[in-house]
């Protein structure tokens, strides 16, 4: 039986790169169907608003901006336990709130496990909802990381077709 899997966009989309999780998460939804037990959800700014959904699930994929020192539109796959180490050293943007929440959870005995998938952005603090090119260029390759992760996790998506 599959875990339960809660696919998590964190990000603000008003400032370029940084909403990144929910540009990811708007073309996971546009492209695939996710069987029961697949939840997407848009977790926008929330920190400690996501505990609920947190702790329903079993398996948590976290789409992220990761500002990690890379080139612009590097993609990273941080995984637990590196979770919590990585995320002290403020590699995630959003790294305080979502630690925070993911310590409360375990606090509680219901973390789930966890794996945040990023790219490295190249503008943050612009007011813009489109992407960099850079980001923009990566976001294919992050989307099949994603459909990587729940197929190791013994789920298959199912593609949506594209009507004329």
């Amino acid at each position: 039986m599959s875990p339960k899997v809660t696919i998590l966009g964190i990000g603000n989309l008003l400032l370029k790169d940084d909403g990144l999780g929910i540009h990811a998460l708007e073309l996971l939804k546009e492209r695939y169907e996710f069987p029961q037990g697949v939840e997407l959800v848009d977790g926008g700014v929330l920190g400690l608003g996501l505990m609920g959904v947190l702790t329903e699930a079993e398996y948590v994929i976290v789409l992220d901006s990761i500002k990690n020192g890379g080139r612009p539109g590097q993609i990273y796959r941080i995984q637990d336990p590196d979770i919590i180490t990585r995320m002290r050293g403020k590699n995630s943007l959003h790294e305080i709130d979502f630690l925070e929440t993911l310590s409360a959870c375990e606090l509680l005995g219901k973390r789930p496990r966890c794996v945040i998938l990023g790219i490295e952005p190249k503008e943050i603090y612009q007011v813009d909802i489109q992407l960099s090119q850079e980001v923009f260029e990566s976001m294919e390759d992050l989307i099949q990381l994603v459909i990587q992760e729940l197929k190791g996790l013994g789920i298959r998506p199912k593609e949506r077709i594209e009507c004329v």
